[in-house]
């Protein structure tokens, strides 16, 4: 990850200094962009591996701006939204257009730079879809079995939960959004079927969790979903 380039498109000059002097003092080169359309212009050209985007951008705005990446395949880039505190609506809005993850402003340095690590190594690793072994902790999942184990003694899944399991082993990290879990498991039908999901997601936690009560895998982001959460380093 050392001098890996990274994006900045923010137009507030004091975010944008503090943020191009923590990047330079840990090894990334910092790319800054003041507007949408002009960090649109240098992904294009510099192809960055990470993005950190405000959402209140004049002209084109951080919400269009994640529209316009994620529409173009070619464009496949980890982004990390920075949201300032009222911005709710407009957050998880970015998070379903496929946004890795958001910081509230003002955050800390040491979790901006995990946060970072942690989009990063999802981006170099690759969508994990592809895999016949889906593996997390003490989890494993055989794609072509149908097969889960915890800790090596296998669980029973309903095929929703399976699917839901899946879904977060593939985007280990990333924030998921109510909406669009309920839609990739479920379907449009059930995008606001949010108290549902609630009490699912209590009965996929008793199958995998070594204590639901104070969940270690599937953790809840109030207000906003869920993200199956990336464990400390060996």
């Amino acid at each position: 990850m050392s001098g890996a380039l990274v994006l900045v498109v923010d137009d507030e000059p004091e975010i944008t200094r503090a943020l191009r002097s923590i990047l330079s003092g840990h090894g990334f080169e910092p790319l800054l962009a003041a507007t949408g359309e002009e960090g649109l212009e240098i992904l294009v050209r510099r192809r960055p591996a990470l993005i950190l985007l405000d959402l209140g951008l004049p002209g084109i705005d951080g919400l269009e701006v994640c529209r316009v990446i994620r529409e173009d395949r070619q464009l496949d880039v980890p982004i990390i939204i920075l949201s300032a505190h009222g911005e709710e609506e407009a957050k998880v809005k970015a998070l379903d257009l496929g946004a890795d993850d958001y910081l509230t402003k003002p955050f800390g340095v040491r979790e901006l730079l995990a946060r970072m690590r942690a989009a990063l190594r999802r981006a170099g690793n690759g969508r994990a879809t592809g895999q016949a072994i889906l593996e997390h902790g003490a989890i494993r999942m055989d794609l072509e079995r149908r097969a889960v184990t915890v800790d090596g003694v296998a669980v029973h899944l309903t095929p929703k939960e399976y699917d839901t399991l899946r879904y977060l082993l593939a985007n280990v990290g990333k924030l998921i959004t109510h909406t669009a879990l309920l839609w990739a498991v479920w379907g449009p039908e059930y995008a606001d079927a949010r108290p549902y999901l609630h009490v699912f997601i209590g009965q996929l936690r008793k199958k995998i969790e070594p204590d639901s009560h104070h969940p270690r895998y599937i953790v809840t982001e109030p207000g906003i979903g869920y993200r199956l959460a990336d464990l400390p380093e060996a």
